[in-house]
């Protein structure tokens, strides 16, 4: 089975995506599915700025789907990120998993979304409403807490 990796500037349809994923399968039990929006941090953001570097960041998803792949029994695999200018209230993410079962879903899911959180190749730039570019953002330190429960391995 191969992952449907995107990492892609123009906006994503979840429900296309997950019909992509799982329409007419009489095999999968279960789709589970998570989609990151931009907030607008209480009115203080206007945007945020996603970059990657071409190449290296959709590798660097195939690799976590591929272990995401040999950790649960998973029949389909979505994974979506953009990049650029994205504005308060678009979809940044899109992470969808199928199994026969919940629970391989579940999991699967929660685990990517924890390494593109802590680890994926993507930096955060804010752009503030006064008109001026915030800082760079780092991983929460909650969101390490968070991805340290799955001992992610790290490419060579």
């Amino acid at each position: 089975m191969t992952p449907r990796i995107g990492i892609q500037r123009e906006d994503f349809d979840p429900a296309a995506e997950l019909d992509r994923l799982a329409f007419g399968r009489t095999d999968i039990g279960a789709v589970a599915s998570f989609v990151g929006l931009c907030r607008d941090e209480q009115g203080r953001l206007s945007a945020l700025e996603l970059e990657h570097y071409p190449g290296m960041a959709e590798a660097e998803v195939a690799r976590v789907a591929a272990e995401a792949l040999d950790r649960w029994p998973l029949l389909g695999l979505t994974v979506i990120h953009r990049y650029g200018l994205i504005w308060p209230g678009e979809r940044i993410v899109l992470v969808a998993a199928a199994s026969s079962h919940r629970e391989a879903a579940f999991g699967a899911a929660e685990f990517l979304m924890d390494f593109l959180k802590t680890r994926a190749p993507f930096w955060k730039r804010e752009h503030l409403r006064g008109g001026e570019a915030g800082e760079w953002v780092d991983a929460r330190e909650a969101d390490d807490r968070a991805a340290s429960r799955w001992a992610i391995s790290r490419g060579a």
